[in-house]
């Protein structure tokens, strides 16, 4: 099976051109070359396959086989891939996931993509749609506890679901320790995406994340989309045009009110190709 490894500010996958077909197990072959260790190493596997509805179909694993709906960091990587190798001419794709058809737009210098941005769709709030197990119409800046602490989060779904909440210093968060407890906290039935969140001015977001089958990634496209969207509800920034700083580098988020739609921006690359005889 050959693949390209690529990221998106840090968050890596395994990409596979699966247009020809799939002749092996992709929940089995994404716990194996995932592992760091032992195998090629990754956040997890997205698949390259074809589509009745849209352009692409994308089929995306985590590192532990489960399968997501949706990435923001791996379908910009997904359509920098579709566009150089040539699957497409065209500098606007449409990828269907299972959070729904997404549209990209590629800009393209010298017969590089150096910027992707996708319409993310837009911000669910309502509890029962998440899912978060919450009585009010909104969860927003809500307590929960969490290893015998109270936070004040925030749910989000960005076609998966976020909880957001805001401390005084990310970096100094044991994510190891917490980040599980907060993936499997019985309010969230499907278990959750956590984003760790630190103002850093009226703009400007500061965040770390843990993901749920990954673990703690260096990014998080759809989670810098819920920490966006969370800000402005929050009235942590002054405007739907939000930085967020992640450890594997920066997004440009924006909320369209008028629109109810989020827009993601950042960058994608190919860190190098391979070949494995067995997954």
């Amino acid at each position: 099976m050959k693949f390209t490894k690529m990221h998106g500010i840090g968050n890596d996958y395994i990409y596979v051109n699966c247009l020809e077909g799939i002749d092996f197990d992709p929940v089995q072959a994404s716990v194996t070359l995932s592992d760091r260790h032992f195998g090629v190493g990754s956040d997890g596997m997205i698949l390259i396959c074809p589509s009745e509805k849209a352009d692409f179909r994308m089929r995306m694993f985590n590192a532990d086989g489960s399968e997501g709906k949706m990435c923001g960091n791996g379908i910009r990587c997904f359509a920098k891939y579709v566009y150089c190798k040539g699957l497409t001419g065209k500098t606007v794709i449409t990828v269907e996931t299972l959070a729904g058809i997404k549209t990209a737009w590629l800009t393209v210098e010298n017969g590089d993509v150096t910027a992707i941005r996708v319409d993310m769709g837009r911000p669910v709030l309502e509890p029962a749609l998440i899912p978060v197990l919450f009585e009010g119409e909104r969860m927003i800046n809500a307590p929960m506890e969490v290893c015998g602490k109270q936070w004040n989060v925030t749910a989000v779904s960005m076609g998966n679901p976020h909880c957001v909440t805001y401390v005084d210093d990310v970096d100094a968060l044991d994510l190891e320790k917490i980040g599980p407890s907060f993936e499997r906290h019985p309010l969230f039935p499907e278990r959750v995406n956590t984003e760790f969140v630190q103002p850093v001015d009226a703009s400007t977001v500061k965040m770390r994340v843990w993901e749920r089958g990954s673990g703690e990634t260096w990014a998080c496209g759809t989670g810098a989309c819920a920490v966006a969207v969370a800000s402005v509800l929050k009235g942590v920034v002054n405007s739907g045009s939000v930085t967020v700083k992640l450890r594997g580098g920066d997004l440009q988020i924006e909320w369209d009110r008028e629109e109810n739609t989020v827009y993601m921006t950042g960058p994608a690359t190919f860190v190098y190709e391979g070949e494995v005889t067995s997954a």
